[in-house]
């Protein structure tokens, strides 16, 4: 059974940073995709960042050029660097992997809070 394990969420005031890590353990299968998505209170959820196994990576606009997604393929774990965050950042955060022999699996979502 494959899980992801997502840390790294928390309380930052606006203009700070975290970094948001997720682990998927329960199979020796790479990961095709890894991505973040989030979630605010009455709005859809909505990509934030992906990345693919061999590195090709898309941000959603909102994002480009404060965050940065990166993967090690070793450990199967994607991570998002978050900087310069927003007050419009806060939402819960959720990590999805795409793997193309098993489907897609979801992490269960940490709370990212900016003050402003």
């Amino acid at each position: 059974q494959v899980q992801l394990v997502e840390s790294g969420g928390g309380l930052v005031q606006a203009g700070g940073s975290l970094r948001l890590s997720c682990a998927a353990s329960g199979t020796f299968f790479l990961a095709n995709a890894m991505g973040w998505y989030r979630q605010a209170p009455g709005k859809e959820r909505e990509l934030v960042a992906a990345i693919t196994s061999g590195g090709s990576t898309n941000y959603a606009d909102s994002v480009k050029g404060r965050f940065t997604i990166s993967r090690d393929n070793a450990k199967n774990t994607v991570y998002l660097q978050m900087n310069s965050l927003r007050s419009e950042d806060t939402a819960v955060y959720y990590c999805n992997a795409a793997f193309i022999q098993l489907g897609q699996y979801w992490g269960q979502g940490t709370q990212v809070t900016v003050s402003s």
